[in-house]
């Protein structure tokens, strides 16, 4: 069982970021769990991801990832294979990738391979594929 239960994620548009999400979580075998006025969750066994939608006096301000708060969410992949696959898909779809697609960014002996892209309000995503266990982020991309 993983630390964290959940992440409430404020969004500009409710409807095209539910689209978003639900694209590309449910490719990665995620489902809809729950719902309500103004907020929709997607995950499994006990995790989820809740998007909100911001109120209209908060709308103004915008998202950055290099602001005070979140810089990204990375999602646990499988295997490099996998990655590479959902940059495919990614790609199939024009879906902002970064940093021109995957990247070999750890070591023969603790690797880190991961994709990066942007959701619709441009927070970044990463999916990664690390066998060996943790490390810090790389806060500065």
């Amino acid at each position: 069982m993983g630390l964290f239960h959940h992440l409430d994620l404020n969004v500009r548009n409710l409807e095209v970021s539910e689209a978003f999400y639900r694209e590309v979580l449910g490719h990665l075998g995620l489902r809809e769990l729950d719902r309500g006025e103004g907020w929709v969750s997607f995950g499994e066994d006990g995790s989820y991801l809740t998007l909100v939608q911001t109120a209209e006096p908060f709308l103004y301000h915008g998202f950055h990832r290099k602001r005070i708060g979140v810089n990204h969410l990375a999602i646990r992949a499988p295997s490099r294979e996998a990655v590479d696959e959902l940059h495919a898909w990614l790609r199939e779809r024009r879906l902002p990738i970064l940093y021109g697609g995957p990247l070999d960014q750890g070591t023969e002996d603790d690797p880190y391979y991961a994709v990066y892209f942007e959701d619709p309000d441009r927070f970044k995503l990463e999916y990664v594929y690390r066998p060996h266990g943790p490390a810090a982020a790389d806060a500065r991309r």
